[in-house]
């Protein structure tokens, strides 16, 4: 059965993108298109779509505050789908905080029309598997009581934390990341996301957590007491020098559909971290990281997946299951502790 698709957004040019480039997709079926979300509410309730995608400004309702009600009283999986601007990054990180599944970029001058296409319809097919329930939601603002860290660039660490997230990751990442240490071991991340809209969210994340955590630059020094997130468009690696680890961030072709790619950076840490890392990988639809994180375990790495009962979509870490790259499934709120006690 094919997946109904109703596309909300005031602009009929995207509108009729949106469809046209969904129609090729056997699996998708658009069953209806909305200018706003006051229409939306009635094609919902009539047409009983299983993912909607929404634009944020429209007129009439903007969509942060129209997907804060369908989420309190007719949750349906929705991707937003934001301008590629800074502005769009903050509004991504509202946009998840409401309830959205996803985020994307519209097309732009940067963006081409195919590439928004393939995307949105692997977003689309993953956000059909969403199980809403097991939704988190940011927080608010800083935690309470929680002191940031400022680690100075001149320190070193042997230990190299891993992790790799797609669909459902900004919510788990957040779980993970909450409950590590001050001095927790150096952490790498790549998180699916566009470009711009990783900064958002790696500010969303140092707000709350009691570590640093930032968006990733070239030559960033992975160090105790700091989580690195890749930036969106951009693949990142872990490099070594003597016992200083640093991270290295660079273009480069789409790696299993993706840039940044968890393989990319677990087969980095293979090579140069080695039985000196620990790798997580998180909920996401696809297979990315599944042979990186073979090769950590197989470079002696300790490697940790998600369970099926607290992933989103169990794509990722089934694979990596499935590749033999695994030493241990834990449900989410099992796997900060997981790590700490291994390091």
């Amino acid at each position: 059965m094919s997946i109904r698709v109703l596309v909300v957004d005031d602009s009929a040019v995207v509108r009729k993108i949106f469809s046209t480039e969904l129609a090729h997709d056997p699996e998708i079926d658009v069953v209806g298109t909305a200018p706003d979300p006051f229409i939306a509410r009635d094609k919902i309730l009539a047409l009983k779509p299983d993912v909607i995608t929404l634009d944020i400004e429209m007129p009439r309702m903007d969509g942060l505050t129209f997907l804060r009600k369908l989420m309190a009283h007719y949750p349906v999986p929705t991707i937003v789908v934001s301008s590629l601007t800074p502005k769009g990054g903050d509004l991504a990180m509202e946009a998840l905080d409401a309830g959205a599944v996803e985020v994307m970029c519209k097309p732009g001058a940067s963006y081409s029309v195919g590439d928004m296409a393939v995307e949105l319809k692997e977003k689309i097919k993953a956000a059909a598997q969403v199980k809403l329930s097991k939704q988190s939601r940011f927080p608010k603002g800083p935690q309470e009581g929680i002191p940031k860290v400022k680690t100075a660039l001149t320190r070193t660490t042997n230990k190299v934390i891993a992790i790799g997230a797609s669909t459902g990751g900004t919510q788990a990442l957040q779980a993970v990341l909450t409950s590590f240490p001050r001095n927790v071991a150096g952490t790498v991340i790549v998180q699916h996301m566009p470009e711009n809209f990783t900064r958002s969210f790696a500010d969303r994340l140092n707000s709350v957590c009691e570590i640093e955590v930032k968006e990733a630059e070239d030559g960033d020094a992975v160090v105790p007491g700091r989580a690195l997130i890749a930036p969106g468009n951009f693949h990142m690696t872990l490099n070594r020098s003597g016992a200083n680890y640093y991270v290295h961030v660079k273009p480069g072709p789409l790696v299993n559909r993706h840039r940044p790619s968890v393989e990319v950076l677990f087969k980095s840490v293979a090579r140069y971290a080695g039985a000196n890392a620990v790798g997580v990988i998180l909920t996401g639809m696809g297979n990315d990281g599944a042979q990186g994180m073979l090769e950590m375990k197989q470079a002696g790495a300790y490697t940790v997946a998600q369970d099926e009962s607290t992933c989103v979509v169990f794509g990722m870490p089934k694979e990596a299951i499935k590749a033999g790259g695994v030493d241990k499934i834990e449900k989410l709120d099992n796997i900060p502790a997981e790590v700490i006690n291994h390091l």
